[in-house]
């Protein structure tokens, strides 16, 4: 636990992390994704904590862009086939050392994105080979609220989950008073 303490940035793959691995194909072209909304809200959470998230995936999607917009995800990684390339331009951009940086993947090709951090998370659906890789499991599979585990536990250990609860309640406050958040019709 004492090594979550100094994670500043925490890296994710997409595709079985963010979702659930599932992947439609829509006639008119593109894919469909669903990510869940618990997991949206802990990224929420961890930057307003001061938590810097990136996204690295293989992957290239709209939806994948436009989930990361809509989050305020500025550090997406998209096409990424060699991750660890990314985990060390987001090390030098932000002046990172590894073991500032936790990695949560499921699958093979997160491996070498694993090896480059200082705490890898796995989710629970994850390969056999990224749990043995990983210094933590979380309870929940990907795209079921495995990223919000990871945010709470990593928040939780360096003692700004509270803190964090508190600043997205402020949030949700300020979209109400400043007439964002409107009552449904009827």
């Amino acid at each position: 636990m004492d090594r979550l303490k100094r994670i500043k940035l925490l890296a994710m793959d997409v595709d079985g992390v963010l979702t659930d691995g599932g992947m439609v194909y829509l006639e008119e072209g593109g894919q469909a994704k669903v990510f869940n909304v618990l997991d949206g809200l802990g990224i929420r959470m961890a930057m307003l904590a001061g938590l810097r998230i990136a996204w690295i995936t293989g992957n290239v999607s709209p939806t994948v862009e436009r989930r990361a917009q809509d989050l305020g995800v500025g550090d997406l990684y998209q096409g990424a086939r060699h991750k660890p390339e990314a985990i060390r331009e987001l090390a030098a951009r932000y002046d990172l050392n590894a073991d500032e940086i936790a990695y949560v993947g499921d699958d093979l090709n997160d491996l070498p994105a694993i090896a480059e951090v200082g705490v890898a998370f796995a989710v629970n659906n994850a390969a056999t080979e990224v749990k043995q890789a990983a210094q933590f499991t979380t309870t929940k599979s990907g795209g079921a609220g495995a990223v919000r585990e990871v945010i709470e536990t990593i928040l939780t250990s360096q003692g700004r989950w509270q803190d964090a609860v508190t600043s997205i309640l402020e949030e949700f406050e300020r979209e109400q008073t400043e007439g964002r958040i409107t009552k449904a019709a009827g």
